[in-house]
């Protein structure tokens, strides 16, 4: 608060002018001497109008104070920031002619309610199609018509195509073969948490009972640093390293070590044993992976609650709860996933992790932590909704963490610690690329919310997603251009990411709504689609790329191979044609020997027919 005096002053005008020490008399010695006007000014205001006038300064005072505040907060948070917000130039773009009748397909809305005769026992995975899997909610938007929308797509096929005496039995039953049971069962991805996890029926096992050797841990915690840390980095590897070893020294001398370090070795292990692969379980542990996962998981649900995770504000508790839901949250994704990210949401809130850590003075190493545990829930938060809807918990408005600094993790050991990025590829720009393209799928949903509103035009939605990934490209591209893996691993995140964009914002377009979406924007959707798809495909089949491949599902689960199948069969010659196929093909499964319209009607009816048996059981109105 600034000190007001209000005295009164007695000086002529003169005096004070120049600083001078007046005598107060009539005229001053001063003014008299040098022949001067000696003027004394009269009091303007009583006490209690000065009293009023310091109280208007004061305020003026602390509002420029704010201001100044505000200021010097945003141009520090716009270093970490998406470039993608939403008061933007340009939401003054001028509309094209033929975006103006455009309008999203009425089949596609983002809530929906089910019949109280629904089959619960039934799990909403949805139904398996090839490598996709698919249920009534496709990028967030639920389309309880989906199987007509397929059956009326089909255009001039009528009927699945008959068997053929030249090709192999398998390939002609391939879409036939399977039972509903199969179909509509999960796949080898899906990691349900046990039913008793929230309220667990019996006391948890001792840690000897569930620990594994020390030799079994170490290759598990070579596999955690290979294939899981570059993808998923939520732990500070040289202080992870020193708790890892305190641990082990706890459990030499016969003590338990406390049950939040228990929780997030435990969650550790287990993110190791779903990253390998049946071959590599079986000749490193001599144990089928099925197995062996399901063991660690078990045990990591009791160190959870042995560290009273829904109550915690413990951060290693919180780090261990996250590292819990990342390999459940990949391919497939049911509402109790989606239930669990939502409480570990609000825990964090409870927690503070939705506030910088700079604001508590915690250290460079702590703060680090507590960004990468936030965005990795951001990333759930997306990832959970576009799965099981109805839309993202997290607010960009209601949190101002900021992104994790570009830097390796040992510098951020050192005195001083960096407080910039770093203008090169470290150990955190992957994740930094993650980050970024999480956020800009957060203001996607939001300006979709926007352009149904009518607030927002369609150009301007797509010129900002356009804005968003040149200034991405800008500054990350010329950091990836490099032998590193990882840096090739980065490049195909970015572009599966980055084009999803596109594909949020034009699909509800293309098919189903009523007028038809204009070739320019049909152009940018398809070479979207065809871009996450065959950057995706390259992730799981590239062999330097192999060690991360299980991680797929949380990036991408081929739902825009819909939208390509629609494209071949609508427009069997396209130019694109071949390269849609060749997608087509390695997501369905496609034999060889079927013909283009033959595999376009399969696919069409197969999902139609599966659709309308797994929305029977559903019984959604």
């Amino acid at each position: 608060r600034i000190r007001r005096r209000n005295r009164v002053i007695a000086s002529c005008l003169e005096c004070r002018r120049r600083k001078l020490k007046c005598d107060k008399s009539a005229p001053c010695s001063n003014c008299a001497k040098f022949r001067r006007d000696c003027l004394y000014l009269a009091p303007a205001l009583d006490s209690v109008s000065q009293q009023k006038l310091a109280e208007i300064k004061d305020r003026m005072g602390n509002l420029e104070q704010s201001l100044e505040r505000d200021v010097a907060r945003k141009n520090s948070t716009d270093k970490v920031k998406p470039k993608v917000e939403i008061d933007s130039d340009e939401d003054d773009l001028p509309e094209f002619e033929d975006e103006k009748d455009l309008e999203p397909t009425p089949l596609a809305s983002l809530d929906q309610v089910y019949e109280d005769d629904a089959d619960d026992d039934l799990m909403d995975l949805g139904v398996q199609l090839g490598k996709m899997r698919v249920s009534e909610r496709i990028g967030g938007f639920v389309r309880p018509k989906m199987a007509e929308e397929r059956g009326g797509s089909s255009g001039n096929i009528s009927s699945p195509p008959p068997p053929q005496a030249d090709i192999p039995a398998s390939s002609q039953n391939w879409f036939l073969s399977d039972s509903p049971a199969v179909y509509l069962g999960p796949g080898p991805d899906y990691l349900p948490p046990a039913s008793g996890f929230f309220f667990p029926a019996t006391a948890a096992n001792s840690l000897q009972e569930m620990l594994p050797s020390r030799a079994t841990c170490d290759k598990l915690f070579e596999q955690y640093w290979r294939a899981v840390h570059p993808v998923v980095t939520i732990v500070h590897k040289p202080s992870f390293r020193n708790l890892y070893n305190l641990f082990w020294q706890h459990v030499m001398i016969g003590t338990e070590p406390p049950p939040s370090t228990q929780a997030v070795i435990f969650a550790c292990l287990f993110n190791a044993t779903v990253s390998l692969t049946d071959e590599s379980s079986l000749q490193i542990f001599g144990l089928p992976r099925a197995v062996l996962v399901e063991k660690i998981q078990a045990s990591t649900e009791k160190c959870l609650s042995k560290a009273n995770f829904l109550r915690t504000t413990k951060l290693e508790t919180m780090q261990a709860f996250v590292l819990y839901l990342v390999p459940l949250c990949r391919a497939e994704v049911s509402r109790s996933h989606s239930a669990l990210t939502g409480t570990a949401i609000r825990l964090a809130e409870c927690m503070g992790l939705h506030r910088d850590g700079t604001h508590y003075g915690f250290s460079a190493v702590e703060t680090h932590v507590r960004r990468l545990i936030w965005y990795h829930l951001c990333f759930l938060d997306i990832r959970t909704c576009e799965a099981t809807g109805p839309r993202p918990q997290i607010h960009k408005d209601d949190f101002d963490t900021k992104l994790p600094l570009n830097v390796n993790e040992d510098d951020l050991t050192q005195n001083p610690p960096p407080t910039e990025d770093l203008p090169y590829f470290t150990d955190m720009t992957l994740s930094r690329i993650r980050f970024e393209c999480t956020e800009a799928h957060r203001q996607t949903w939001l300006d979709n919310r926007r352009i149904d509103q009518k607030k927002l035009k369609h150009t301007a939605g797509l010129s900002r997603v356009q804005k968003f990934r040149t200034d991405m490209e800008t500054r990350y591209m010329p950091l990836l251009a490099g032998s590193d893996p990882r840096q090739n691993l980065a490049m195909h995140f970015y572009r599966i990411l980055s084009s999803r964009l596109f594909i949020m914002l034009l699909h509800r377009y293309f098919a189903g709504a009523r007028n038809a979406l204009p070739e320019r924007l049909k152009r940018i959707l398809i070479d979207a689609c065809l871009a996450t798809n065959e950057f995706t495909i390259s992730l799981e089949t590239r062999p330097e790329l192999s060690a991360w491949a299980w991680y797929r599902g949380a990036i991408l689960q081929y739902h825009s191979a819909m939208l390509l199948m629609l494209e071949a069969h609508m427009n069997p010659n396209t130019t694109e044609a071949p390269r849609i196929w060749r997608c087509l093909d390695y997501i369905f499964e496609l034999p060889s020997t079927m013909t283009a319209q033959e595999k376009s009607g399969s696919v069409i009816f197969a999902l139609r027919d599966r659709l309308s048996v797994y929305q029977s059981m559903r019984k959604m109105r």
